[in-house]
């Protein structure tokens, strides 16, 4: 039996800490996935390493996605480099001018 060493489970481990999820509030025995019930109420929790612990809540499933997977609300400034017009010139690519 090949086992992996403690080092990289602790690593793998670790990698996930500070992760969160969405947990409908929904009342008993109730189904837990998230799309049955897009306007329950979710409870927030991070996961600390060991358990997943309360970290916030939402409204519904909207606003619990938002939280989760944050967008960047303005585009990030790329500098593109501005078009250069045609020179003059022969080139290869290039068809000769009539008279030329």
């Amino acid at each position: 039996m090949d086992d992996e060493p403690l080092s990289d489970w602790a690593k793998r481990r670790d990698a996930k800490i500070g992760r969160l999820r969405a947990v409908p509030l929904v009342p008993g025995e109730g189904p837990k996935a998230s799309h049955l019930n897009p306007d329950a109420p979710r409870a927030i929790q991070r996961w600390n390493g060991y358990t997943w612990e309360p970290h916030g809540t939402a409204a519904n499933l909207a606003e619990s996605r938002r939280l989760l997977h944050p967008r960047d609300e303005e585009p990030p400034t790329v500098t593109t480099p501005r078009p250069q017009p045609l020179r003059a010139g022969r080139g290869r690519h290039r068809k000769p001018r009539p008279g030329e």
